[in-house]
């Protein structure tokens, strides 16, 4: 059969960043990924990407590198129009390297994409070709955050996320307060990355009201295995809270629909792989929950599949989708395109639509 996979290759891909990217649980100086090709019985090659965090999954590009090899042999001769099956077997091979296992599924829709000419935004449900993006100031001091907020501004983008929790409540207050007088007019959300306690979280909540400062979300206020005091921040905030590092599979999100633990989610197709994160969009949806479109430190290639996934199926509110924009240089070309705080995708382009140069 021409969709049989006949080849899966894997390789380091070092990603130099602009600046640091830092949250309160560590900083990445570059982005060390891995490339994902498989190629087809009929010639096509679709390309994944692993993007592994290690302050937030423990993973890194070795380990991944590993994982990877490790179902090469789960993956060769399947038929990539089985799609689902395949992804069941690498849920179970890689239950602990979930960025190997998104940057495999990811490489295996999008060449099962290219033999059928057909664009994945259109695959994924076909909404929409386009997203509107915030962009990140990443954790530091109050001079970088306003240098950051300059620079942010300065590209057209007014939706910016601050990363806290990294500094005690008053001091990231501090920050949001400077952010807020150089960009009176910037939508502004807090992401935590789980870097409070509840008290804490609650504390930097009541500063930013006592200094009124506008906040429209709180992401991942406490760590991730914390899901009572997420629900209590979520009981006592005016702020609607987003959970992020909680959501990393379908189960986790149908227990923050049980508890009542938060107002939205945050999908990142590498915490959960491709398949499971349509799962959690449709548990979201059918219990209310905003949906977020986020990603680790990755390139085009990633965020571009990400981007089809959310555009796709619809119903995003919020697209954090902006390290491409961190990335100094990459090999690939195609893709996202970025203009301001607008993301929007070749309607027509098969696949994710990024290539090698």
């Amino acid at each position: 059969r021409p969709t049989l996979v006949t080849h899966a290759t894997f390789e380091p891909l070092h990603l130099p960043l602009t600046e640091p990217f830092a949250i309160a649980t560590g900083a990445q100086h570059a982005a060390e990924n891995v490339l994902v090709r498989v190629t087809l019985a009929d010639g096509t090659v679709g390309l994944g990407e692993a993007a592994p965090f290690t302050a937030v999954s423990g993973e890194t590009q070795g380990s991944t590198l590993a994982a990877l090899e490790s179902v090469r042999g789960v993956l060769l001769g399947r038929d990539a129009q089985a799609w689902r099956p395949a992804a069941e077997a690498l849920s179970d091979a890689l239950a602990l390297a979930p960025s190997a296992r998104c940057g495999l599924e990811m490489a295996l829709l999008d060449a099962l994409a290219r033999h059928h000419r057909l664009p994945l935004h259109v695959f994924f449900g076909g909404a929409g070709t386009a997203l509107d993006i915030d962009m990140t100031v990443t954790a530091g001091d109050v001079a970088h955050a306003v240098a950051s907020t300059r620079a942010i501004l300065g590209r057209g983008i007014d939706t910016l996320k601050v990363k806290v929790g990294a500094l005690d409540p008053d001091a990231d207050a501090a920050r949001l307060v400077a952010i807020h007088q150089e960009a009176p007019k910037a939508r502004l959300f807090a992401d935590a990355n789980g870097g409070y306690d509840v008290a804490e979280a609650l504390a930097f909540l009541k500063e930013l009201e006592r200094a009124d400062v506008p906040l429209s979300l709180f992401e991942q206020p406490v760590p991730a295995s914390d899901f009572a005091g997420l629900a209590e921040v979520t009981r006592r905030s005016k702020v609607p809270v987003c959970a992020d590092e909680s959501a990393r599979s379908a189960k986790d999100v149908l227990r923050l629909i049980r508890e009542g633990a938060c107002h939205a989610i945050n999908i990142k197709t590498m915490k959960c792989g491709m398949v499971e994160a349509v799962t959690m969009w449709s548990l979201a949806r059918a219990a209310g929950l905003e949906l977020m479109v986020g990603g680790m430190v990755e390139s085009v290639l990633a965020m571009s599949a990400s981007a089809h996934l959310a555009a796709g199926l619809g119903g995003f509110t919020y697209a954090d989708l902006d390290t491409p924009l961190f990335i100094a240089s990459h090999p690939f070309q195609g893709g996202a395109h970025y203009a301001g705080s607008r993301l929007t995708l070749d309607p027509d382009a098969p696949g994710h639509g990024v290539t090698l140069r």
